[in-house]
């Protein structure tokens, strides 16, 4: 009683076997919604069954399928026919999924994906995207934001302009980035960039000026130089903390992957995503869906590595708690 008592408890912790469980259990019934949602909204279709020689089909019959019209003048009374009935004119009857696909479907898909949209080299493509994005804008955005976070001149000057790109529907300067650049892949790491870094640079300026007095006075009255300042006070909690803030960019960032590769048949998960749609295979997209959602879960963990390799302060009173 007392275990159950404590699953409700308000900001109450859990033990990490807690957590393993409760996780599998909510997958299962998530797909278990997922697939009965799913059966709710299918619905029949009468195809022809490619099987089935049509000549060898009786003169009388042919009618039903010598053109798609008269399958259509037809389709009423083809729906009350039996499965044998329906053989015998050479069509039989197939389940669809025309606004959500069923699990089963999804799973199927992925071996269709490796074999004809080469979904493997398209998404180690994403990927690389992903990481030269991410690389520029973070050699962009920390230089500048510790520049206008520290200096009040740069703050007074580009920080209120710099904080309005936030604003800017990134969908909308797609054209400009494609008029500057061409439709390669320098063009979409510079977009991809580009959607990082007018959300960085505030969040680099933010941290900044969290940094308490109480570290700021101890250095001064040390005899810090400004230089020694940024190198032991600011650096070190800004890069601990701008850790997680680019943890939570990196869902954005496939947003914007996503986006600029459906420009161009230049190869990606978006590219694939597209031509999913143009097939008509819902069942596609979702697995690519999928993948991009295992991508940024491994992606989430190993910024959790690195925050824990690099700045193993943070996670020791979480251990604690445990």
């Amino acid at each position: 009683m007392a275990g159950i008592k404590k699953l409700f408890e308000l900001r109450g912790n859990l033990a990490s076997k807690e957590k393993a469980i409760l996780t599998a259990i909510g997958a299962i019934i998530l797909i278990g919604l997922w697939f009965l949602l799913a059966e709710f909204l299918s619905t029949s279709v009468i195809t022809q069954d490619e099987s089935i020689d049509i000549s060898k089909i009786a003169q009388s019959e042919r009618k039903y399928y010598e053109s798609d019209s008269l399958l259509v003048a037809n389709y009423d009374a083809l729906e009350k026919m039996s499965l044998e009935e329906l053989t015998s004119f050479g069509l039989k009857k197939n389940k669809v999924y025309p606004l959500l696909p069923s699990p089963v479907k999804v799973i199927k898909a992925f071996p269709d994906l490796h074999k004809n949209d080469d979904v493997v080299g398209n998404t180690f493509y994403s990927i690389k995207l992903n990481f030269l994005g991410y690389l520029v804008a973070i050699l962009v955005s920390i230089p500048i934001g510790f520049l206008l976070g520290l200096i009040p001149l740069f703050r007074g000057l580009f920080s209120q302009i710099i904080n309005s790109y936030r604003f800017i529907p990134l969908t909308a300067v797609t054209g400009i980035f494609i008029m500057w650049l061409g439709l390669g892949s320098d063009m979409k790491v510079s977009f991809l960039a580009f959607g990082i870094i007018v959300y960085l640079i505030p969040v680099v300026i933010q941290r900044i000026d969290e940094v308490q007095n109480v570290y700021l006075n101890t250095v001064f009255t040390l005899g810090a130089t400004s230089w020694q300042t940024i190198r032991t006070v600011y650096m070190p909690y800004v890069f601990s903390k701008i850790i997680d803030d680019i943890r939570v960019l990196t869902a954005i960032s496939w947003t914007y992957i996503t986006i600029v590769e459906m420009l161009n048949k230049g190869g990606g998960i978006g590219e694939l995503i597209w031509t999913a749609k143009r097939q008509s295979r819902i069942d596609k997209a979702f697995a690519i869906l999928i993948i991009i959602v295992v991508i940024g879960i491994l992606q989430d963990r190993l910024f959790v590595l690195i925050d824990k390799i690099l700045f193993s302060f943070k996670h020791i009173n979480k251990g604690n708690k445990h």
